[in-house]
């Protein structure tokens, strides 16, 4: 039995949960989203809580399926209520010279050393943000009630330009540790 799966989920003020079939749909004041659960998992919604249960009788005779797609639907709901009420962040780092970013609405733009510039059209899902202050680095900043989404996004764009171990150039998560290795030394005579 999954320790995460059997744990329920308790639905904040201004939140509402509805279940049409085997479609689970929350809405908050942040957005609208969906989630498609598999006839093996059982949901109930009863006294602003949210529980999954394994259905014994499903069709799917692979009970180790069964057991992952027990904590996997409680943890996309999970995200699902928590995006919809509070939201994700991400805020991504430019770490190098001439490194830039800038948006216009929702298209952004990257200057990131190539001899072409960079430009991105992020879905309508997805507020950007762009900071460029005077001695430090550009930063990125992507909100979204989507945590699947926003996780997608974030990573096509640190696609752009991976972090380097050299000398720790591209682009990272803000506060992300970047293992630096040593360049050639010297040979011994």
């Amino acid at each position: 039995m999954s320790r995460i799966g059997k744990l329920p989920i308790s639905i904040p003020n201004g939140v509402s949960v509805t279940l049409k079939g085997n479609v689970v749909t929350v809405k908050g004041p942040k957005g609208e989203l969906s989630q498609y659960i598999d006839p093996s998992i059982n949901v109930t919604i009863e006294g602003g809580q949210i529980s999954f249960k394994e259905n014994e009788k499903a069709l799917l005779d692979n009970t180790k399926q069964r057991h992952a797609f027990y904590g996997l639907y409680r943890a996309l709901v999970n995200n699902m209520v928590i995006g919809v009420s509070v939201g994700y962040k991400k805020e991504l780092e430019l770490v190098g010279v001439g490194y830039r970013a800038s948006n216009n609405g929702n298209i952004m733009e990257l200057a990131l050393g190539y001899t072409h510039n960079i430009f991105m059209q992020l879905p309508s899902e997805i507020k950007v943000e762009t900071k460029s202050e005077r001695n430090k680095n550009p930063l990125i900043i992507l909100e979204s009630c989507d945590k699947q989404l926003l996780g997608q996004v974030c990573a096509k764009i640190r696609s752009f330009r991976m972090p380097e171990p050299y000398k720790g150039k591209g682009i990272k998560f803000v506060g992300e540790e970047i293992r630096r290795k040593s360049g050639k030394t010297a040979a011994a005579k």
